[in-house]
C-alpha cells in the first residue's frame, strides 16, 4: 500500500469513528429545507440527509443527517457534511461538486479527480476499483441531490 493509499484510508476511517453533520437539523426561521431518505438495498446502508438553504442567496445554511451502515458510506456523508460546512456551498455549488463526485466515483481511477474541488472526497476515489461499493460512497451524495431538487420546487413555488 502506498503513503497516499494509507492516508486515504485514515481519513475515511476518521470520518467513521468521528463523523461530521451527524445529527438534528436545526434551521434558521425563514430557511427552505428538505429532507431524503436514501436506502442502499444490496447492504442495507441508509441515511437521512436534512438541508437549510438561506432562500435569497441559495446558500446551505446547514446539512444534517442520521444513519446507519458500513464505514464507506458513513465517512463519505460526515465528508459531504464537512464539504458543504467548510466551502459555503450554494446550491449550484453543491450540485458542482455532486457531479463532479459522481464522475470521480465512474472514472474507476481512469482520471484524477479536481482536489480543490472535491477536498477529503478524494480519499473514496478507491471505492470506484469495487462495483458493490459505489451505491454506498454516493447514497449521502444520491440524498443530497434529492434534497436541491425539493428546496428548488420551494423556490419556484415562492
Amino acid at each position: 500500500m502506498s503513503a497516499l493509499d494509507g492516508l486515504y484510508q485514515e481519513v475515511i476511517l476518521d470520518h467513521s469513528k468521528r463523523p461530521i453533520g451527524k445529527g438534528e437539523l436545526d434551521p434558521a426561521a425563514g430557511a427552505l429545507t428538505a429532507t431524503h431518505h436514501e436506502f442502499n438495498p444490496s447492504c442495507g446502508d441508509e441515511i437521512d440527509l436534512s438541508i437549510a438553504v438561506d432562500p435569497e442567496t441559495g446558500r446551505i445554511s446547514q446539512l444534517a443527517w442520521e444513519g446507519q451502515g458500513c464505514s464507506i458510506s458513513m465517512a463519505s456523508a460526515s465528508i459531504l457534511s464537512q464539504l458543504v460546512r467548510d466551502e459555503e456551498l450554494t446550491i449550484a455549488g453543491a450540485r458542482e461538486r455532486i457531479d463532479a463526485f459522481r464522475h470521480m466515483i465512474q472514472a474507476r481511477g481512469a482520471e484524477e479527480p479536481d482536489e480543490d474541488l472535491l477536498g477529503d472526497a478524494v480519499a473514496l476515489q478507491g471505492v470506484s476499483k469495487f462495483v458493490m461499493r459505489v451505491k454506498c460512497a454516493m447514497l449521502g451524495w444520491v440524498a443530497l441531490e434529492a434534497d436541491l431538487a425539493q428546496v428548488d420546487a420551494q423556490r419556484a413555488g415562492a
